[in-house]
């Protein structure tokens, strides 16, 4: 009899591999669950003013299960950089310039796709908000910070610089300073519009980016949209 229910037992477990494997990855998606709570909590609040309390009780985890993921406050806020925030800038604006044709109208695209909702106003920019206030606070967070910014600023660079050798951009323009002056552009717009608290900043600002982006083609070329 024991052996049968040994037995049963054995094959009730061949039976519900899927159960099995949900176990196994619960840790993983209790590692999500804080990142994306961490993440909604910072830009609420930022990091400093960010609570460990509130962080847990959106992610429906306990204490313990934070410090197993993560050693520290500061470690969880780094891991935000690296698996949140650094993707999502990533997904806006590498990726597409990877796949695109011209980059004078994929970065006019992504420009013009910047959001001007009212909450995306009023909370900022989450790469910028962290960056003015905790790089001047902590070495971790700037490095960190440094590295998203320099990814976004080569991807730019290396697109204008191709564009250069099709005759898509004008030659005279030095790509890398282009790139980091995009980047201040859409940033201070940024930052002013979240002061004012208004999207007309914004979509003023939008519509001054996109006309440089425009005198960055060859003149013969500047009549596309």
């Amino acid at each position: 009899m024991v052996r049968r229910y040994i037995l049963v037992g054995m094959l009730g477990a061949r039976k519900n591999p899927k159960r099995r494997a949900t176990r196994l990855r619960d840790p993983e998606r209790t590692r999500e669950r804080l990142l994306q709570a961490a993440s909604r909590e910072i830009y609420r609040s930022g990091f400093q003013s960010a609570g460990l309390d509130t962080i847990l009780a959106t992610a429906g985890v306990t204490k313990g299960a934070l410090y197993y993921h993560f050693k520290s406050k500061e470690a969880l806020g780094y891991a935000v950089i690296e698996e949140v925030i650094g993707p999502d800038n990533r997904g806006t604006w590498v990726r597409p310039l990877q796949s695109g044709k011209d980059p004078i109208d994929t970065l006019i695209g992504i420009v013009q796709g910047i959001s001007v909702r009212p909450e995306a106003i009023r909370g900022g920019c989450r790469l910028n908000n962290l960056a003015q206030e905790m790089s001047p606070l902590d070495a971790g967070f700037r490095k960190r910070l440094a590295i998203v910014f320099r990814g976004w600023r080569e991807a730019v660079a290396s697109v204008l610089r191709e564009g250069q050798t099709h005759g898509r951009v004008r030659r005279d323009v030095e790509p890398t300073d282009a790139a980091g002056l995009l980047i201040a552009m859409v940033e201070g717009y940024g930052s002013l519009a979240k002061n004012a608290q208004d999207p007309k900043v914004m979509k003023a600002g939008i519509r001054d980016i996109v006309d440089w982006l425009k005198s960055l083609r060859p003149p013969g070329n500047r009549k596309r949209a």
